[in-house]
């Protein structure tokens, strides 16, 4: 397939610029893929769908304020870093994007405003940096120093001021292990109660971890999809994640549920020689697009994706393409709030 069978058009009004208030309130549309029935219902009647023995498999990374402000060495000069991903602890090395790159050069030093101080090591691309933080403390101590300047670091096509409520809001009630600049969003609809709900039905949540990078947000630059390369992201899966999900997956009754492409990642890149989970960890720059053979997902939870994103065509590939442009095009019909704080979509 081509980039170009990904795009479609949008009414900009629908692109959500807050999550729905409160949490679990959103719309959810419900893709029957064997019927091709399409549904309209709320997020919290997800758990209808649910039974005994069934897996809900979410991510539990922690997006950090990845979006710092500083000033060049002399001049002086307003700098945006965007911390991408650290490259080594004890170093304090970071891979990172700066703006405007024309004015960053290897030696520049960079002065934010809790004292923090980076000098600049390495170009890497046309926009990005290795950098150094010049800093004794501990690594814990480090994240506090960027916890307390950095900017939630929202997705480009949310046009608004960052808010101090954001930290709140994009973030997921499973996050537990930091190292995303994005957020897996299908999660940000569940809340505690549904979750109890769930257990209650005696379904298992597991977790998986999966750092989401900037390369969730970068265009597709070539026509031919098997020409792009994704970005690699770090990812880890336990021993007891990978025995409960293979419980379902081997069972007749029972589905495994992603919630949210970056899990679908995860777990469809860790495969046994028998096509079940394997535990693992390490870096995955796994594309998705149709047409796929998906091994594990049985199910998946997602929001509405961008025209031509990596995120759109995993999608594709696990509804159907044709099953899943007649659900976006319904769901502009019918006014379902759209991306990252938008609403929701399940597809069993």
């Amino acid at each position: 397939m081509k980039l170009s069978d990904f795009k479609y058009e949008y009414p900009k009004k629908l692109v959500a610029k807050y999550p729905a208030e409160p949490r679990g309130t959103a719309r959810l549309m419900v893709l029957n893929r064997e019927r091709r029935t399409i549904e309209h219902r709320q997020f919290s009647d997800i758990t209808e769908y649910f039974t005994a023995g069934d897996v809900l498999v979410v991510n539990d990374t922690k997006v950090f304020p990845a979006r710092l402000f500083g000033n060049k060495e002399k001049t002086g000069a307003r700098i945006e870093v965007f911390l991408l991903r650290e490259l080594n602890p004890e170093s304090r090395l970071w891979d990172v994007m700066v703006d405007p790159a024309r004015k960053i050069r290897i030696g520049n030093k960079l002065y934010f405003e809790n004292g923090l101080v980076a000098e600049v090591i390495d170009n890497t691309t046309s926009r990005g940096r290795t950098i150094r933080f010049a800093f004794d403390g501990s690594n814990d101590d480090l994240y506090h120093k960027i916890n307390q300047i950095g900017q939630t670091p929202l997705p480009p096509y949310i046009k608004r001021e960052v808010e101090d409520e954001d930290r709140e809001r994009y973030q997921t009630i499973f996050a537990e292990r930091r190292g995303a600049v994005a957020a897996p969003t299908a999660g940000l609809h569940f809340t505690p109660e549904l979750l109890d709900t769930l257990r209650e039905k005696g379904v298992d949540i597991v977790k998986v971890t999966l750092h989401v990078g900037m390369g969730t947000f970068r265009p597709v630059g070539v026509e031919d999809l098997t020409k792009h390369r994704m970005d690699s992201e770090n990812y880890e899966i336990t021993a007891d994640t990978a025995e409960t999900v293979n419980r379902a997956l081997l069972s007749d009754e029972n589905k495994v549920t992603a919630v949210g492409t970056t899990v679908v990642r995860a777990i469809e890149t860790s495969l046994s020689a028998k096509n079940t989970l394997k535990p693992s960890r390490g870096w995955t720059d796994k594309f998705i697009y149709p047409p796929y053979d998906f091994q594990i997902t049985e199910r998946l939870i997602t929001n509405f994706h961008m025209p031509k994103s990596t995120l759109l065509m995993l999608v594709a590939a696990f509804a159907g393409y044709d099953f899943i442009f007649e659900a976006y095009e319904e769901a502009i019909d019918e006014e379902y709030r759209l991306f990252s704080f938008g609403d929701a979509m399940m597809i069993h």
